[in-house]
């Protein structure tokens, strides 16, 4: 299992997503939360991976943000990446699991977490998370959603397998709405999230992933696995993606 973790890891890590997403949608987020560009603001990206997002938002805004990730690798990615993008004295990376963050009660203006929250469960992230947020903070997460009310088997079958938790928009802003967030705006990740900015990349990893960990049985597991959901959701794209939640904390 730790040997399945680090071929994943690698295969990953040379990804500038480890999830469906996009900078034009990042963007977008930000204007659907009327956030001011110019005010200063403390920002958690919360399991940034190697940082798209994390750049991206303060290359954007007048913010310090705290890039988040339990896995060293990505950080250390991330930090070059800032780096070379002329920001690193705007970001700062924290080595450490999402649920046991060691922010203080109030101390940020905006949690963002792109393609992460399943890790610990929706409903648990946006209720654990929240006293981190001061009075009227922001919220915005990206969460596997059903666009449709209704699924061909085989998709509701492997998803149910992956990740209990998926359910349709109206079932997620209601978890939001009871555990003390007022909703502001969602967006569903169009199809090019999914293929250009993640599928397409990994894909082209492959043969340098296998090469360099000796076409091993192990390494050709994790490609079998990758390749079947990607087979999987350009069968049933119509059904699900990722919905970007933004909400506000309520007093």
């Amino acid at each position: 299992m730790a040997d399945d973790y680090k071929l994943l890891i690698d295969l990953h890590k040379q990804g500038y997503r480890q999830g469906p997403g996009g900078d034009v949608e990042t963007e977008q987020a930000l204007s659907l939360a009327m956030i001011d560009r110019v005010a200063p603001l403390k920002i958690a990206d919360i399991g940034c991976g190697t940082g798209a997002s994390a750049i991206l938002l303060a290359r954007l805004l007048n913010a310090q943000v705290t890039a988040v990730d339990f896995l060293q690798e990505f950080l250390d990615v991330l930090n070059e990446r800032a780096e070379s993008a002329g920001i690193a004295d705007r970001i700062s990376t924290l080595g450490c699991s999402m649920d046991n963050l060691p922010f203080a009660t109030e101390e940020l203006d905006i949690i963002w977490s792109e393609g992460a929250i399943y890790n610990i469960g929706f409903e648990n992230g946006v209720a654990d998370w929240r006293r981190f947020l001061k009075a009227g903070g922001l919220l915005v997460v990206s969460e596997l959603t059903w666009l449709t009310d209704v699924r061909p088997a085989e998709l509701q079958q492997h998803w149910d397998r992956e990740y209990p938790e998926i359910d349709v928009a109206s079932a997620k802003i209601r978890i939001l709405e009871k555990h003390g967030y007022s909703p502001v705006g969602y967006l569903a990740l169009p199809e090019h999230c999914w293929l250009d900015q993640y599928y397409r990349p990994m894909q082209a990893r492959f043969e340098d992933f296998l090469e360099r960990n000796g076409n091993s049985e192990e390494a050709l597991a994790v490609v079998t696995a990758e390749q079947q959901e990607i087979d999987l959701y350009e069968t049933y794209k119509a059904h699900i993606s990722y919905g970007v939640y933004v909400a506000k904390k309520t007093a």
